[in-house]
Formats: C-alpha cells, sequence, structure tokens
C-alpha cells in the first residue's frame, strides 16, 4: 500500500523503489489545433512538460517517465527533464496508446506497484490531486480523478492492470476502454485542482 511508511509524504524516491508509485507523463502529440508540440508551450513562463513533471514529482511519484514524440530533439533540447526517464514514441502519430504502451513498458522492470498518468495539457491538476487518487494504492488499484462528477485526469493504474491496459489502448483512447470494463475510485478533485485540458493557444 502507498505510501509504504503509513505516513502523510509521498517521498518514495531512487530508480527502481519497491511499492512506490511511478509518475507517466504522456507528452508525445503534435498539438495541431495548438499551433506546435504541447510540450514546448509555456505558461507563466515555464514549458507545460517541465511543469507536468514538477507536477509528479512534487506528489512524489518515482520513477518519473516521460513519452515524447513529436519534435521530440527539441524538445529534450529546451526542457528541463532531470531526474527522468525518456522513452521517444517512434508510432507518435497513431494516437495516445502508443505512448502509454511505450511508458508502460519502460516502468515493466521496476518495481513499482501502480503509476500515475498524466498528460501534458492539463496544467491546471496539481501535485495534491496526485497525491489524493494515489492514496491507499496496492497493485490491484484503478482510480481516476473526476471534476464535478465527470472522469478525467490524473488516472492511477495498478501494477496488476498493466497487461490489460496494453492489449486494449489503442488509437486515441488510452486506457479508457479498460477503465470502462473494470471497477475505478473515483476521486473528486476540482477543490484542488482543474482537470481542463488545453486545445488552443487561447484557452
Amino acid at each position: 500500500m502507498w505510501p509504504p511508511d503509513g505516513g502523510a509524504g509521498f517521498g518514495v524516491r531512487g530508480a527502481e523503489p519497491r511499492g512506490g508509485v511511478a509518475g507517466l507523463l504522456l507528452a508525445a502529440g503534435a498539438g495541431r489545433r495548438y499551433g506546435g508540440p504541447k510540450a514546448l508551450a509555456e505558461i507563466n513562463g515555464k514549458l507545460l512538460v517541465e511543469s507536468a513533471l514538477g507536477t509528479l514529482r512534487g506528489a512524489g511519484c518515482a520513477p518519473l517517465v516521460v513519452v515524447l514524440g513529436a519534435q521530440a530533439e527539441g524538445v529534450r533540447a529546451r526542457a528541463d527533464l532531470a531526474g527522468a526517464t525518456v522513452v521517444v514514441n517512434p508510432d507518435w502519430e497513431t494516437g495516445m496508446g502508443s505512448s502509454l504502451r511505450a511508458g508502460l513498458a519502460a516502468l515493466t522492470e521496476t518495481g513499482a506497484d501502480a503509476v500515475v498518468v498524466l498528460l501534458v495539457d492539463t496544467p491546471g491538476i496539481t501535485s495534491s490531486a496526485v497525491c489524493r487518487i494515489a492514496t491507499g494504492t496496492t497493485p490491484d488499484s484503478l482510480a481516476s480523478a473526476t471534476y464535478h462528477g465527470q472522469p478525467g485526469h490524473p488516472v492511477l493504474l495498478g501494477r496488476a492492470h498493466w497487461a490489460g491496459v496494453v492489449e486494449s489502448a489503442v488509437g486515441d483512447v488510452g486506457a479508457r476502454r479498460y477503465l470502462a470494463a473494470h471497477q475505478v475510485r473515483l476521486v473528486a478533485c476540482e477543490d484542488i485542482a482543474d482537470g481542463t485540458d488545453l486545445d488552443t493557444p487561447s484557452e
């Protein structure tokens, strides 16, 4: 169960934690409607990919994995992704499902009990929301943040579900199909986060 020390902190650290919760940031899209990869978009002087990684880091998730795709080399050159394993998804154009599969594959050799999945274009999600959905995690856990009754991100996937998620994650559905077929713990987070995703620069 996470956190392993039974306390309020979420400071599991190290390359291969035992019984911890990993963080997986999906940041591979081209952002066609946005005008470019959202990973390289800036809010308050900081790249979205850096802010999202900081959200996972602030919640104590470890190890951290970032999946890149469109303009991957440009993102790596500009963004500070220190402390995270960077995975480049060659199939990013097929949709988010391939990035989720690539990220879970990178985490297979770790001892994490579960992973919190975060999208790069949801800057209103906070470390507090990540901690809230990860509380009490076991390898059998499935959890999703909700906002005013509507499911959103972040999503938590217990290790026991990774193989099933990989099998069902195609196109842009990600883990949605798998989650719809299983019992998921829904965790209200509208009081501590905003799950809105950015589609255009005006947002």
